[in-house]
């Protein structure tokens, strides 16, 4: 299970998004403090940290010298303000991403997941039954002839993948498809996604093995997935 480290002050967000966090199957560390986030550093190894900038007996920026001095944790700072000064030193002191509050839930588990791709946290490659997805290329094939998807299929592909095992209902996929390629998404249009992209990927679309559905609760990934 993936380890997130979390500093926050705000009580109600830390408890917010642990629990989110913990949804998407990610176990959670939670520090309100630089002190306390510092001393939780020592002899505890982190797939990724989230930080606040703006602390009550510091800012975010320590924790973040703290954990990159020896280690290549990613790290994503959480600003309440989009102040471009505050942004450019994080990134400067070696933070992998940030993001702006107030922020979607869904945009923020996808920046982890695509932080975790990109440092080798995470998988790149899934295989599910006859497909082979390589999120690193962006490539799909299919009995290993590449398939065509527009920039939402594809997006959407990529939510099952990200949410191997977890049901996932159809409120979630429009909160993760919402003004994607600039498309409005609503729940009529979703089903007409979900029907091109079996067209797709399936072996037989009236029979699917990949996105199964689960009457009345949502969508399933189904067949034999395997990460590398």
């Amino acid at each position: 299970m993936m380890q997130i480290f979390l500093v926050e002050d705000d009580k109600a967000i830390a408890k917010n998004l642990t629990l989110l966090l913990s949804s998407e199957g990610f176990a959670v560390s939670h520090a309100a403090t630089q002190k306390e986030a510092i001393s939780m550093l020592e002899g505890k190894k982190f797939d990724l940290a989230l930080i606040d900038i703006s602390l009550p007996d510091g800012n975010g920026f320590a924790v973040c010298t703290a954990i990159k001095t020896g280690t290549d944790t990613p790290v994503i700072f959480l600003t309440a303000s989009g102040d471009e000064a505050s942004v450019v030193t994080g990134l400067n002191m070696g933070a992998d991403d940030y993001i702006t509050k107030p922020f979607r839930p869904m945009e923020l588990i996808a920046r982890i997941k695509a932080t975790l791709r990109k440092s080798g946290g995470a998988p790149s490659a899934f295989e599910i039954a006859s497909l082979h997805v390589d999120t690193a290329s962006g490539m799909v094939k299919k009995h290993g002839r590449e398939v065509f998807l527009s920039a939402l299929e594809y997006r959407l592909l990529l939510v099952f993948l990200n949410n191997q095992g977890n049901l996932i209902t159809r409120s979630k996929l429009l909160d993760e498809l919402w003004d994607a390629a600039g498309e409005f998404v609503n729940d009529n249009t979703l089903t007409v996604y979900i029907k091109r992209l079996r067209e797709k990927i399936e072996d037989d679309p009236a029979n699917p093995q990949i996105i199964l559905t689960i009457r009345g609760l949502g969508y399933k990934l189904g067949g034999q997935s395997a990460a590398e």
